[in-house]
């Protein structure tokens, strides 16, 4: 069976089933469409299909008369940040995320280096339909050329963001354990650390693109580099997924500082130094808005997906924004899910805070997240969810991605995924008894709406 999934998040699929030449040819054909004329980034994750997929890609471009500006292994928000710095006609991330070695993806951006917003994905969708048709003669191909400095540049312009003293950070000489599942990340993560004077401790960090573990940052696959970093006395663990626009943080205790505290410390230190809006999706923890609240800021919230949330930060002029699975979105340098970013604010406040990473833990709104995937076989999601908003309609209630529901003490969010043949819950309670006795009543309630 096919694992093709064409969202907002991408064009994303297993190689060999789904995700295939063809259907490489035919989507990035669509974008050379939409794009018209003029270059495209393209850069790629460390995964081992990258290759084979990213001269599919430029082939397919050239075919079409696009140029291409060739930026090699990188973060996703390297690629994001050299189309807006070369002023680019549009870009393409090779990369799925945090989906195990065998998948890949295609991350469409547009000229402003964001991802495509949902309009345009739909006209993308109706060019894909009768779009190999019209490639160029021999003599009205594209050019391709490589730019090796993205990394470079990406860097420093991340050293200069306004708020963040490189100097004051380097006389904290924080010991810092980075994990970079072997992704991208270790071809930047660790030389950046070390531009801010840490000791940095490297774990799979090795350039093979093979992930030694299931490559989602999340506290269940983090066992072994949560230990090492208490072993090891670091004061933070640094953990990035393969294309690196996730951050998730460890205590010095070697204990999930929490995904969803990543943006939540992110807004905290932003709003600290300037007043403005904040973005986040639905799904993110409730910590956010009551930080901006205490700075008298205003939080809107957005459909799950960085383009979504973009969009959203843009109609509001947000000054910060992102998504509780560890993406920070500092438009100060670009519109996108950073880590890079999301570092550098850590360790600027961090440095500020003048203690330790649990208690900056502990200094934030407590509160229990729990998340669960449920597999429906071949029950349609949206019924699912339908007969939910149906049974809840009386609540506060959001139907703008999937369903989300306010209570006093909690808020559950019901959503098919973006990236997954499944329906995810979300749910945020006040302690961790409340939240995983909940979690069970609410999958209590979809079994019986299947039956």
């Amino acid at each position: 069976m096919s694992t093709l999934m064409v969202s907002v998040s991408g064009i994303r699929g297993i190689i060999g089933s789904g995700l295939d030449p063809n259907v490489l040819v035919k989507y990035t054909s669509a974008f050379a469409d939409f794009i018209g004329k003029g270059s495209v980034v393209v850069g790629r994750d460390a995964r081992i299909t990258g290759e084979m997929v990213q001269e599919i890609v430029t082939g397919t471009l050239l075919a079409k008369g696009i140029n291409v500006i060739e930026i090699g292994i990188v973060p996703t928000p390297t690629v994001q940040y050299t189309v807006k710095k070369l002023k680019a006609q549009g870009g393409i991330a090779i990369s799925a995320s945090h989906n195990p070695n065998e998948w890949n993806a295609l991350k469409l951006l547009n000229s402003t280096g964001q991802f495509l917003t949902p309009e345009e994905n739909e006209t993308l969708k109706k060019l894909s339909d009768n779009t190999c048709e019209n490639y160029k003669a021999w003599d009205k191909l594209g050019k391709r050329k490589k730019y090796d400095d993205a990394l470079k540049k990406h860097v420093e312009d991340v050293l200069k963001l306004k708020y963040i003293d490189t100097a004051k950070i380097k006389r904290r000489k924080f010991m810092v354990l980075v994990d970079c599942v072997n992704g991208a990340g270790v071809y930047v993560i660790p030389d950046l650390l070390k531009k801010f004077g840490c000791k940095v401790i490297e774990m799979n960090c090795q350039k093979n693109g093979i992930f030694p573990r299931l490559p989602e940052p999340i506290p269940e696959n983090l066992t072994l580099t949560m230990n090492a970093v208490k072993k090891v006395k670091a004061d933070i663990g640094i953990v990035v997924d393969p294309d690196v626009d996730r951050l998730v943080l460890i205590t010095e205790k070697g204990e999930p500082f929490g995904e969803e505290n990543t943006i939540a410390q992110a807004v905290k230190f932003i709003l600290s130094k300037k007043k403005g809006n904040v973005v986040v999706n639905l799904s993110t923890t409730r910590a956010v808005d009551d930080i901006a609240r205490d700075a008298g800021a205003v939080v809107y919230r957005s459909p799950v997906g960085e383009a979504n949330v973009v969009k959203k930060m843009k109609e509001v002029k947000a000054i910060i924004g992102g998504e509780g699975s560890g993406g920070v979105i500092y438009p100060a340098l670009h519109f996108g899910r950073d880590a890079l970013v999301g570092i550098a604010i850590t360790l600027q406040h961090l440095t500020e805070f003048k203690r330790k990473m649990s208690e900056l833990k502990d200094s934030l709104p407590q509160y229990y997240i729990t998340k669960k995937k449920i597999e429906l076989g071949n029950t349609n999601p949206d019924e699912v969810i339908e007969k939910l908003v149906q049974k809840y309609g009386d609540e506060k209630c959001n139907t703008d991605d999937g369903l989300r529901i306010d209570f006093l003490n909690h808020w559950v969010h019901f959503r098919k995924s973006n990236t997954e043949p499944i329906i995810r819950i979300i749910l945020e309670g006040k302690s961790q008894k409340e939240t995983e006795v909940l979690m069970e009543k609410y999958l209590d309630d979809i079994q019986k709406l299947l039956k």
